[in-house]
Order: structure tokens, then sequence, then C-alpha cells
């Protein structure tokens, strides 16, 4: 039986309905009225009962999407009809037919390519996420409405993350971190970007997310002063010359603070481009905007001295997305760095809307043709047959690259490539073949090796010769997702042949230390090099991408960790039978104990979690855990990509065992300056050093050091008394460790 709605719904429902008509006002034809209104009591009826996570009736779901697509994107009818339609395949009885009949065929197209799988991932090990996304980009190759109506999807999700429980939440935010947020830095949607970027870090690091705001609240007071007193003679100025503008304050997003934190390791308050000024101005007919632009930078510059180094010309060059305007930072008032970006009222609404904005101004096809060439990219990507699921979500995250440089060809003619490509990136990126036998390059007349790292303004001749083939070595210094797909395309042409060559290889290896190639020991191999399965260790080897000299170690240090120095992973309930896997109860944390006697669990490799880090599980087989920090790179991914198998899991207290970290210092040297260092950790309880190298040159220190410990509260103690040592600058956490 049908439950029908409550008046206190339907009021609600009436309430989010009426919102989205008056965000339509002016923007949507009469005609276009009536179509969503339609799409509206179609979708309500559709949905007519169902609920969400949060206990509000899902057409509230459809509705606030449509609403971030007309006011937050700037999408008209056809997209709004096709948000509110978004879920009505997927979750009722309607099929697409009836879509197309009912609102004709492209809108039906749309909300195919939003329409998830129902099925559950075909190949065994690819995840049922990866393989959605990449059916949503075969619709987006034919239509870019599809993903800006599904990043306001996403936003939507994320903004009511809050009803859903703690596994669903990390999946969610790294998936949105991955690929959502550079989706939308990709298609110039700034505002849309940050704001899943900070809601992603709110469920991912909540104490960090929450600690930012609380900081970034506290200084508000202080922030508006500085704010009054650096904008007074610049509004003077621009009201002398008889600009017409508005000047604005753009706080740095949380996400971006943190991010900025963990990768220059420095504090809140060493971050000093916290707030940015934007001055909106409307353009002079007649006169070019980028004139006016620069007009205006040179009055700014007149009142505040400049930063040399940090002039950006994006109006000259725009960003691949579209994204231009003027940006310099300023020595301001009390010796603080501003930053400031001038901007049309044009560029402003590019700025913020992205793509979607470039249907207004004709006049910008050199921008349109850049998006034309990177979605031609991704259709080139989806072509290929011999990428998986999951290898295909890595090229496309290759694909976002978020810092572009400017090359040109030996005629001229202009190229946009990520930052740090390399002379073979250029080589492909114009032809195949040129890139398949390309032996090195002359830029600006210089000869230089096929991996010399390219700058913006390179002129480029690519040398070529027909001998030359690719090579297995490109792959560790290749940057752009073509050129990669290009050189594994050439080793994948038989992959059962490589399967087997790898088999043969590893049984080989095995046998020269009198070790047979088990299950559990080919699970350890699969394990330490963070592979999925035992066909995937045999591929790798067998093609060359993973070499097997320090196998002797691999499988000594895992010999060893049994028996000390390593944490160990138990569960809540009774130890898993085989087979048992899928029967784990994902919605409660792991419960990390300190017990020697479990063994179905290692610790990640690339980031190294002690106790205390911020930690999540990864199923990577039968009764075996991978333990990952929570913002480690490799984490990410695993979350993005085959979130069904992540689980949450939690530290008790460890007192027994220790577990190796490493720290690295630097300060001014100074005579004894060493010995306090040593002393105190000496001194302090549950602590020990197994290696200690200190260097020093022209006064300046720096100290490695290997240290035995058991929890990161431990750690943070020691660093903390370290820091109070006179001379010490600077101390931080490395995660790459050699056993």
């Amino acid at each position: 039986m049908t439950k029908l709605q409550t008046k206190a719904e339907q009021r609600l429902i009436q309430d989010y309905f009426d919102d989205l008509i008056k965000a339509c006002d002016r923007k949507v034809s009469d005609d276009g009225i009536v179509r969503i209104r339609k799409a509206f009591e179609f979708a309500n009826n559709a949905h007519l009962g169902v609920k969400r996570k949060s206990g509000e009736p899902y057409i509230i779901h459809p509705l606030a999407v449509a609403k971030i697509v007309i006011e937050e994107i700037g999408l008209s009818a056809t997209s709004i009809i096709s948000a509110l339609l978004h879920d009505v395949v997927e979750d009722t009885d309607y099929n697409l037919e009836d879509i197309s009949n009912l609102f004709g065929e492209k809108v039906a197209s749309i909300v195919d390519g939003l329409t998830k799988l129902s099925e559950e991932f075909t190949p065994q090990h690819d995840s049922k996420q990866a393989n959605n996304f990449r059916k949503m980009l075969m619709t987006l190759s034919d239509d870019v409405r599809v993903i800006l109506i599904k990043l306001a999807d996403r936003l939507h999700n994320m903004r009511t993350l809050d009803s859903m429980p703690p596994h669903k939440q990390l999946k969610i935010a790294a998936e949105t971190l991955y690929i959502f947020s550079p989706l939308a830095h990709r298609l110039g949607l700034y505002s849309i970007k940050s704001e899943l970027e900070d809601l992603s870090l709110k469920y991912k690091h909540a104490d960090a997310f929450n600690q930012i705001q609380f900081r970034l609240h506290n200084q508000r007071e202080k922030r508006d002063y500085l704010v009054t007193e650096f904008i007074r003679p610049i509004e003077e100025k621009l009201h002398q010359e008889g600009v017409e503008f508005t000047i604005t304050e753009r706080l740095k997003s949380i996400y971006s603070i943190w991010n900025k934190m963990q990768t220059k390791g420095v504090s809140f308050d060493e971050v000093y481009d916290l707030l940015a000024i934007r001055i909106v101005f409307i353009p002079k007919p007649n006169i070019s905007e980028k004139r006016q632009c620069f007009d205006i930078l040179s009055l700014v510059t007149d009142i505040y001295k400049p930063k040399p180094d940090r002039i950006r010309d994006w109006i000259t060059l725009p960003k691949v997305n579209g994204y231009e305007a003027l940006h310099v930072t300023v020595m301001g008032p009390q010796g603080k760095w501003v930053e400031i970006q001038i901007r049309t009222q044009r560029m402003d609404e590019i700025a913020e809307r992205g793509f979607a904005a470039h249907y207004k101004y004709k006049n910008i096809n050199d921008v349109e043709n850049e998006l034309d060439k990177w979605l031609q990219k991704i259709k080139e990507m989806l072509r290929n047959p011999e990428s998986d699921a999951l290898e295909f979500l890595d090229e496309f995250k290759m694909n976002l690259f978020t810092s572009e440089i400017v090359v040109f060809t030996p005629k001229g003619q202009m190229v946009t490539l990520p930052k740090n490509a390399t002379v073979i990136d250029f080589a492909y990126e114009i032809h195949t073949e040129l890139g398949n036998h390309c032996i090195g390059a002359k830029i600006n007349h210089k000869l230089v090796p096929v991996s010399h790292v390219l700058q913006s303004g390179d002129q480029i001749e690519i040398l070529s010769s027909k001998t030359q083939s690719p090579q297995l070595t490109w792959l560790s210094f290749l940057i752009t997702a073509k050129a990669k797909n290009k050189v594994k395309q050439s080793f994948k042409l038989d992959r059962k042949k490589h399967l087997e060559q790898g088999r043969k290889i590893i049984e080989d290896q095995l046998s020269k230390f009198n070790i047979t190639p088990s299950s559990d020991t080919l699970k350890k191999l699969t394990v330490y090099y963070n592979l999925t399965n035992k066909e995937q260790l045999y591929t790798q080897v067998g093609m060359g991408f993973l070499e097997l000299d320090n196998l002797d170690e691999v499988l000594q240090t895992r010999r060893e960790n049994k028996l000390a120095k390593f944490w160990k992973l138990t569960f809540t309930q009774k130890k898993p039978e085989p087979e048992q896997t899928a029967k784990i109860n994902k919605k409660t944390p792991f419960i990390l104990k300190e017990d020697p006697e479990e063994t179905n669990y290692s610790l990640a490799k690339c980031c190294n979690p002690i106790p205390g880090d911020d930690v999540v599980g990864y199923i990577s087989g039968d009764e075996h855990i991978i333990i990952h920090k929570r913002n480690c790179s490799e984490a990410m991914k695993i979350m993005s990509q085959q979130g069904d198998k992540i689980v949450t899991a939690e530290w008790t207290k460890f007192k027994k065992l220790s577990y190796l970290s490493r720290i690295k210092l630097s300060g001014f040297d100074r005579v004894g300056i060493v010995n306090e260092i040593t002393t105190i950790i000496s001194k302090q309880n549950n602590i020990n050093m197994r290696t200690v190298h200190f260097d020093t040159h022209d006064g300046i220190f720096e100290g490695d050091l290997y240290l035995y410990i058991h929890s990161l509260q431990d750690l943070n103690e020691l660093i903390s008394r370290l820091m109070k040592i006179k001379g010490i600058d600077n101390i931080e956490r490395i995660e790459k460790i050699q056993q």
C-alpha cells in the first residue's frame, strides 16, 4: 500500500518548489516553467512515499539539485527538468522510454547519463563506482550538462551527509576529493569546488576542520578592520578615475588552508595568503578589457608595492578552464601580503559559474575550443578497450590537472600541458607516432633528453628516429594520461603472456630462497606492493612495471614483524572464518588491539600509520585488512574507487609493543645541541632510538631520527619537548620509512 504524504510534508515540498520557481525568474521562459512544473509533478508522483536517510520526502533531493543547477551553475529549463527526473529511472518503475515520451529525447539522454548502474560490479575486483563513473562520462562526451548536473547532485549529497553512517561518509568524502572536486575545478566551477573540498574535509578530518573554522571566526573582527583600512585608498583612486566597480574580500577556503598546512608543513599562523581582495568592474565600451584591467593594476601598485614574482596574467593566456583575471600580491598595512584579483563582470561570472557561463559570451571561442579538446581526450580514453574501469579512473584523474604550462611548437602553435610535463608528454600530445619514436628534443635550440621537464614559454622541436620504440622507463617520469596510456598499450598486446611470464619470474625468485609460492606468500607480496590480487601481481612483474630486487627483505620483514615492532589488528567479533569477509559489519568501527596473535592485517607501507593516527581499513582479500592513514593519497584513491571495501578503524591503548617512526629536524647549529636532543629522547618513557644521523653545514644542522614509539601521543609529546630546545627551527614526521 502506497504511503501518502502528510500535510506538513506537502507544505515542505511546495516551499522547495516555490523556491525553485523563484530562482527561475527571468532566466527561464514561460514555456520552460510549464515544462518544469510538469516534470516536478511527475517526479513527485514517482517518488511518493519514499524517504531519504534524513527522514525527508525523497523529492526534496531532486528539487534541491535543480535549484543548484539554476542558481549556482546557471543552466536552463532542459537541465532543471533533467535534475528533477535524475533518480526516477533508477529508483522507480518508470523507464527511459517513459521519460523520452513525456519530456523528449534530450532529457532522456541526460537522465540516462545520470542513472547509476543497478548491477553489482562485473569484473571481480572492479568497484561499481568506477564503472558508474565510466558510464556517466560516456554521456558526458556528448553532453557536458550530464556532469554539471552530477556535480549539483554530489554537492547536495555532501550538504546532507550527516544522516549517513561513518564508513559511508568516508567513502563519499574521499570520492568527492579524488574526482568531483578536481572535475568542478576543470569545468571552472570555483564556488562548487571550494564547497565540495570543505565538506569533504569536515567528514574526513573533523577536528582539523573545526579548529581552522574556529580560528577564522576568532580573527574575523581584526580581519574586517584590516580590509577596511586596505581598500579605502583603492576605492578613492578608482572613484577619481570614474571606474564603476565593487570590491569584495575572499577568504581562503578551510580546505585550502588545511592543505597548505599539510603540504608546506606550516602552522595556521604561517599561512600568509588567507585573504584576497577582488575588484570586479564594468568595462567602458570601445576600450579592450585587458587594457582596462592593467590600468587598474597600475593604480593599485601606485598605492601598494607589489611582490615582483607574484603577478599573474590570466587574461593574455586564460587557464584551460576559461578563468581570466589579473592577480597581484602587494604589501599591505601592518606588513601583511594581500592578493588582489582584478576582473570584469564577464570574467567574474565565468570564474564562478565556469563552463555554463561560456554560452552567454560567444566571443570566447578559444576557451570553448580548449574545453572541446579536453572532451575529445576523454572520448579517446573511453575508446581504449584495454583499460579496465579502475585504470580508466586513474587516467581520467590525471587529466584533471590543476596547474598548467603553455609551450609552443616550432611554428608557434600554442600547446597546454600539465605542470612538470616532459618532452615525451609533449611529443604524444602532438601525435602518437611522434611520441613512440621520440629520442629527445631541442628546446630554445638546446639539445635535451626525453625526460627533460618543460617550462612555460618553451619552444620545442621533437627529434625522432625510426629505430626508437616506447620504453618502460618512460613510465617513471610521464605526467599526462595520454602518454602513459600509449606507452602501456604498447606493452599490453598480450596480457595473458605477461601474466605467465610474471608467474614464472616470481616462482624462480622464490625458489632461490627455498620458498614455495603458496597463497599466503603471494598474499604477503600483493599486500606489500599495494596491489589487489595475485593476477595483478603476476601481470605487473611480467610487464616489467614491478621489480623484485628486494624480495628477500620483503619476506624477511614480514617474518620479523610477526614477532615484534608491529601493531596488531583484531576485530570486536570472533576471528573470522574463511570466506567471512563479506559478513563484516562495516557500520561499526574495527578496533585495533595490541594482540600479537592476530595476523590478518598489515600497516600500509605508503603512509606507515601508528597508534593514534586517523586510519581506515581496506579489505584487500580473504581475512586480510590493510590499514592506511585517512589523509594518505593511496587511501583516498582506494576509497574513491572501491569504497565498498572500506571499513572505519580505531586504536585502543598500546603499551607493550613499539613501532618504528621517523622524524626530521632542522635548525641553527651550536655546541651541545645534539647532546640535548638525544638526552630528551632517552629520558622520555616508551621511546627508544634505532638510528640517529646529524649533518651540519654553514651553521645549519639537519637531523634524521628513527625511533621506536608506542603511539602518536608519545610522538607529539616528544616533538613538543624538542621544539623548546634553543636553535631548533622545524620538526616534521616523515611517512616514508626504510625498514
